[in-house]
């Protein structure tokens, strides 16, 4: 047995550590998380987020998990997603957070140089959704022309809010291919508006009052209440390059609050939203 002066010892050097180390996940007064970030969580019900994840990148797919992980949201569009990079990012989701997500793949190519595999056998590049919810009614569309790379968008039907919503994920052609980028919101757009409720989420490649995305603000807002064509800049960047690019745009669905979180993992920020369930 540990005489009583060892006790004591041994428990001013766990207190000390305690304030030293601090919590493992930092807190945000609108987007709080009380438990340590290795701690077995639920997901967050009513929030979502978008994220292109940066491909070709070297990054840990550890890393991208521990991201999503901070913010628990119970529906995830990934972009520029590997099928392989996404199944280690579900896996350490689970394993290592607790946190068990459905997943639906859009992938628009087979990139052996991007994802790996075999040369007969590459794996899958596109979009990914994940949610906490089982997902219906999958659909993967490419768009007649994707400019310089193949570009499309996906759609599921889940639940947020107990109530269904059909999301879309997209990724839009690169910079400077604007005419690209006005033929794929049309489609997008065309696709959305069959829905009182939706949710699209994805990387425009677009700042907001750029001409193409006006098919987009004609029958959809984003989540920022602030951001619109003609707001002058309001709009909080969501790249390292200081653009907004990236949207989660409402249709039929009331937005409470959002956040745009930076990252090292990625040139592409998070983008979260909490949503009314109403």
């Amino acid at each position: 047995m540990l005489g009583r002066g060892t006790q004591l010892l041994a428990g001013a050097l766990t207190l000390a550590c305690m304030l030293l180390v601090g919590p493992s996940a930092p807190s945000d007064t609108l987007f709080a998380r009380s438990l340590p970030v290795d701690a077995v969580r639920d997901v967050v019900p009513n929030r979502v987020m978008t994220w292109n994840i940066c491909n070709p990148c070297d990054e840990s797919n550890a890393d991208r998990a521990g991201e999503i992980a901070r913010y628990a949201p119970q529906v995830i569009g990934l972009q520029e997603a590997c099928v392989r990079d996404v199944e280690g990012i579900r896996d350490y989701l689970e394993r290592r957070y607790g946190l068990v997500y459905h997943v639906k793949y859009g992938s628009v190519l087979q990139s052996w140089g991007r994802c790996g595999g075999v040369p007969w056998s590459p794996g899958g590049f596109g979009q990914a959704i994940l949610s906490a919810a089982p997902m219906t009614d999958r659909v993967n569309v490419e768009y007649p022309d994707g400019g310089s790379e193949d570009r499309g968008y996906m759609a599921v039907t889940t639940e947020v809010g107990g109530r269904p919503v059909r999301v879309f994920n997209t990724h839009l052609a690169q910079r400077r291919q604007e005419a690209f980028r006005a033929g794929q919101t049309r489609v997008l757009a065309a696709a959305v508006t069959r829905y009182e409720r939706a949710i699209v989420l994805g990387d425009f490649n677009a700042v907001p009052d750029a001409p193409e995305l006006t098919p987009m603000w004609a029958m959809a807002a984003d989540t920022d209440a602030q951001c619109r064509p003609s707001s002058g800049g309001a709009c909080e960047p969501t790249t390292d390059w200081n653009s907004k690019f990236d949207y989660v745009f409402l249709r039929g669905v009331t937005p409470l609050r959002h956040r745009v979180q930076p990252t090292s993992n990625s040139d592409h920020h998070l983008l979260l939203t909490d949503l009314d369930p109403t």
